[in-house]
């Protein structure tokens, strides 16, 4: 947008909205085939009613309009379907950042607002809503960008600061307690009951503010003890990581068909501890092989490309 005004930038960001698009179609399709699979298979229906696509199978010419619609979703598939919405107004949004970026978060902080006093969602098919609210989750998006675009080194004093930090390690460690009395109710007896009817419900749909403050505090914490020259950023163990989020659709679409498997290893085979970390180990290591195949063929693809057909891109950015 700096290089080549909002025209240019937003036929970009629209081209990356396609791309999202028929992934969110294709993984949709595939992962679908994947689950009627294994429950005919294996003739165990519940699959089907786990993943959330016993409607499709009633409905399948129906279900496949609102899937295209981004109504319909089964379990998993929730993530693609709020990029294309946040995305589809990223153009605009940092349009403003640009020129006016505290109008623009406080803008997205209005609406944030707004969403929870008015109660405002995008509703699903064949009922409910979206699992991730694009009216709440936007000022996650935005606030990154603002922080991009300025905001980071202007709070860079307050970050800096030992009682920021002092405060971001004790909300960390109350809200690991908190974690710890869902999966140890006996320690909940700790918790004040003013504190927890105050709490509670802790809305995923919504970015419930205890949520996006649990962010903050870790973003704080590691803008302050990771150092963005640190060697170890560029350390061979960590190049796995680095091509996965190079390459962060393909691989959360192979996640998605990863996760069904091991479900469904889980479930057929009773396994334990032993096998969730086997299981674990083995998609990461799968997700990495695929990410470093994905590197090597681009790679090489661009050295072979013609400087016609490389110019040919400019508007579409990278895929």
């Amino acid at each position: 947008m700096e290089a080549r005004g909002f025209l240019v930038a937003g036929a970009r960001i629209m081209k990356r909205v396609w791309q999202i698009y028929v992934a969110h179609v294709f993984l949709f399709t595939i992962y679908l085939a994947e689950i009627s699979y294994v429950a005919t298979r294996f003739e165990n229906p519940l699959y089907a009613e786990e993943m959330g696509i016993l409607d499709f199978l009633k409905q399948p010419d129906v279900t496949i309009i609102q899937a295209l619609l981004l109504k319909f979703k089964p379990v998993n598939m929730d993530v693609l379907p709020l990029y294309i919405v946040l995305m589809l107004f990223l153009a605009p949004a940092l349009w403003l950042l640009k020129r006016k970026p505290d109008i623009a978060l406080a803008l997205s902080v209005a609406l944030y607002a707004i969403t929870w006093e008015f109660d405002l969602y995008l509703p699903a098919y064949p009922s409910g809503w979206w699992a991730f609210n694009p009216l709440s989750w936007q000022l996650l998006f935005v606030f990154g960008a603002w922080c991009a675009l300025g905001g980071a080194t202007r709070m860079s004093r307050i970050l800096s600061s030992n009682i920021t930090m002092a405060l971001c390690i004790v909300y960390l460690l109350f809200a690991f307690f908190v974690t710890l009395t869902w999966h140890m109710p006996q320690l909940s007896m700790f918790l004040p009951k003013r504190l927890e009817q105050w709490m509670y419900p802790i809305s995923k749909t919504d970015l419930d503010v205890l949520r996006f403050a649990h962010f903050l505090a870790l973003a704080a914490l590691t803008v302050r003890l990771l150092p963005k020259d640190w060697s170890g950023l560029k350390s061979k163990w960590l190049r796995p990581l680095i091509l996965c989020g190079q390459h962060s659709l393909e691989i959360f679409c192979l996640g998605v068909f990863l996760a069904f498997a091991g479900h469904f290893i889980l479930g057929e085979f009773n396994g334990g501890a032993l096998m969730h970390f086997g299981l674990s180990i083995t998609g990461i290591l799968i997700m990495s092989g695929a990410a470093w195949l994905l590197s090597w063929y681009k790679r090489n693809a661009d050295k072979n490309a013609t400087p016609a057909a490389s110019g040919a891109d400019l508007v579409g950015g990278r895929p």
